[in-house]
C-alpha cells in the first residue's frame, strides 16, 4: 500500500485528525489560510502566484475506512489573457473532496508490511499516516479542473489584428483593405498598361510642340 512518507506537522497542508476521533460520524469544520506553494496551477497558462493567500473550508467526517475530507479552496489566480495577451486576474473557488484511508493495522495496532490482496487498488489511495494528511496534491488536481485551460480577459474580447498584431479592443474600427490575390495579377498589369499610356501621351504631346516651333 502507499503511505505518505514522513509527514511534518508543521506544514500548513498538513492536517491532524487526532480530535476528530475514529468513531463513524464524528464531524470536525476548520478554517485555514495559507500561502499558496510553488506552480499551483496550469503551468505558463493561468496559475495562483506562490506566497498568494489561499483561503481553505474543510470539513473532515469521521467514517468506517477513514476520513472523508471535503472542502473548498480560494485564491486569485493570475495569468495572460489568450486573445489579446493582456495579463489578467480571475477569482478561483474549487471544490474537492477525497477519502484518506486508515492504514491497516495488526491486532497491536502496527502497520503491516506484507501487500494486500487489492494492492493495485491501493497504489490509487491516500492514506493516512498516524493520524496526518497531506492536502496539497488534492488541493493541485482540484485547482488545475477550476481553472480555465484558454483564460480571457473578458467573453467578448476581440483579441488582436491577425496582419499587423493591434489591439482590436483599443480600436474597433481598426481593419486592412483585403485584396484578393486572385486580382493581384491583374491589377499589376492594369498599372503598366497605365503608365505606358501615360508615356506615350507625353511623347505625343512633346512631337507636337517640336512642330509648332517649326
Amino acid at each position: 500500500m502507499a503511505l505518505n512518507a514522513r509527514l511534518d506537522h508543521r506544514n500548513p497542508l498538513v492536517f491532524d485528525t487526532h480530535g476528530l476521533g475514529r468513531r463513524p460520524g464524528a464531524l470536525q469544520r476548520l478554517t485555514r489560510m495559507v500561502d499558496a506553494p510553488k506552480d499551483f496551477g496550469i503551468q505558463g497558462v493561468i496559475g495562483v502566484p506562490e506566497g498568494a493567500p489561499l483561503e481553505l473550508e474543510l470539513r473532515l467526517e469521521s467514517v468506517m475506512d477513514g476520513v472523508l475530507v471535503t472542502g473548498t479552496a480560494r485564491a486569485s489566480a493570475e495569468g495572460d489573457c489568450v486573445r489579446c495577451l493582456e495579463p489578467l486576474e480571475l477569482e478561483l473557488e474549487a471544490d474537492f473532496q477525497e477519502m484518506f484511508s486508515y492504514p491497516d493495522a495488526d491486532d497491536r495496532g502496527r502497520v503491516k508490511t506484507e501487500p494486500a490482496d487489492d494492492a493495485e487498488e491501493d497504489e490509487d489511495r491516500l492514506f493516512l499516516e498516524d493520524g496526518l494528511f497531506d492536502l496539497e496534491p488534492v488541493l493541485r488536481d482540484a485547482v488545475v479542473l477550476a481553472l480555465p485551460m484558454q483564460p480571457v480577459c473578458r467573453e467578448d474580447c476581440p483579441g488582436l489584428c491577425s496582419e499587423c498584431g493591434a489591439s482590436l479592443a483599443d480600436d474597433p474600427d481598426h481593419h486592412h483593405d483585403a485584396v484578393d490575390i486572385r486580382w493581384a495579377a491583374l491589377q499589376g498589369l492594369a498599372g503598366s498598361l497605365e503608365d505606358g499610356e501615360k508615356d506615350e501621351m507625353s511623347g505625343a504631346e512633346a512631337g507636337v510642340d517640336e512642330k509648332q516651333e517649326k
